[in-house]
């Protein structure tokens, strides 16, 4: 019986075991020297030297880099619509309304043109995910927070070690979050990490993801606890001697898919990117759930739906807005298999079915 390939694999080994043990037979669980550590060395090999801040999950990370810079209600914060719903959530949540717009169509990124337009006197910032581990156009979104006075909060939970120009994701911003999620490019079995652009602002960050304390019982602000512990950091620290090459592998299995892959859009990568492929995401224009069903179902070949409802659709926001390329990935994108546990026979009926079933119109 053929097995199915899936769509995501966390990859957990004997290191990442020892890490735990290690920090288990210390005695030190909570947040202490591993955590430290770990935001030292994500610092120096993700974000260029910036202060990091780990926390329990990529959206308290958002949220509390949302809070430490003062984001709250009456504000605006321009957001998409195509990702995950944690991005608004996070700005929701601080009391701020965000502002769906639309993305461009090639890299399902925040449209700056669409930026524009929704700018207005209550707008802070804007908050461009960086979806699926490819860069959003920040020079773009950057002229336009600069031209308004906006400062720009990078989503960067699908984009470890991704590029643009030279420059890392996560070294934009005003402040950026990576999450830490087990099906993530590099996780800590649960977590996040808040790149900072100063020391105030991390000093804020973590504030309040300590119950507003720096000193014990010295509560400066209202605060919460979003800390992360000493055995999720271990993890993490692992994972990150690991992720370079993981990434290398992501990167050629989309070679792969991308030289041999017919019938279907395959992601382009925009001039100077430097794509991690969190997710490999064609678009499918004719019936993509008939596609979905029969890839999964005859073929045995996992894969994902990110996102099917738009986040401004959502019972939670429920607005009825007109973003065209937003509704237009909603209803084209599937996510194929990408992550570097595929094998080449993987790989080889990865192509097989797509093709024939793009050939056969689903």
């Amino acid at each position: 019986m053929t097995e199915m390939i899936p769509a995501a694999k966390p990859i957990i080994g004997d290191d990442e075991r020892e890490a735990v043990d290690r920090v288990l037979r210390s005695g030190m669980i909570a947040q202490g020297p591993e955590v430290a550590a770990f935001e030292q060395e994500f610092a120096d090999q993700l974000v260029a030297g910036r202060t990091c801040v780990a926390v329990n999950s990529g959206t308290s990370g958002q949220h509390l880099g949302l809070l430490a810079t003062g984001v709250g209600a009456g504000q605006e914060v321009i957001v998409p619509s195509f990702t995950f719903a944690a991005t608004a959530n996070s700005v929701a949540l601080t009391g701020a309304t965000p502002v769906f717009v639309d993305i461009e169509p090639d890299y399902f990124c925040l449209d700056p043109a669409a930026v524009e337009a929704a700018v207005t006197e209550r707008t802070v910032g804007i908050m461009p995910v960086h979806l699926y581990g490819h860069p959003a156009d920040m020079p773009g979104l950057q002229a336009v927070a600069d031209r308004h006075g906006l400062k720009v909060f990078e989503d960067a939970a699908q984009a470890h070690d991704a590029s643009l120009g030279g420059q890392k994701v996560g070294t934009f911003g005003h402040f950026a979050m990576f999450s830490l999620y087990p099906t993530k490019n590099m996780t800590s079995g649960e977590g996040g990490m808040v790149s900072c652009a100063d020391d105030e602002l991390a000093r804020r960050v973590r504030l309040f993801r300590n119950q507003g304390m720096e000193k014990q019982y010295e509560n400066e602000v209202v605060g919460l606890n979003n800390r992360m512990t000493d055995i999720h950091a271990a993890i993490g620290r692992v994972q990150l001697t690991k992720l370079a090459g993981w990434t290398k592998t992501r990167q050629e299995n989309a070679a792969f898919l991308d030289a041999n892959l017919e019938g279907v859009v395959i992601p382009p990568v925009a001039d100077g990117a430097v794509h991690v492929y969190h997710q490999y995401t064609i678009r499918v224009p004719e019936d993509r759930d008939g596609f979905v069903t029969a890839l999964r179902e005859e073929h045995k070949v996992g894969c994902g739906v990110y996102y099917p409802i738009p986040n401004h659709r959502l019972p939670s926001y429920g607005l009825t807005l007109d973003l065209p390329e937003t509704e237009r990935a909603a209803r084209e994108v599937v996510s194929l298999p990408v992550h570097p546990s595929l094998s080449q026979g993987d790989l080889e009926r990865i192509v097989t079915a797509v093709n024939a079933l793009a050939k056969a119109g689903a």
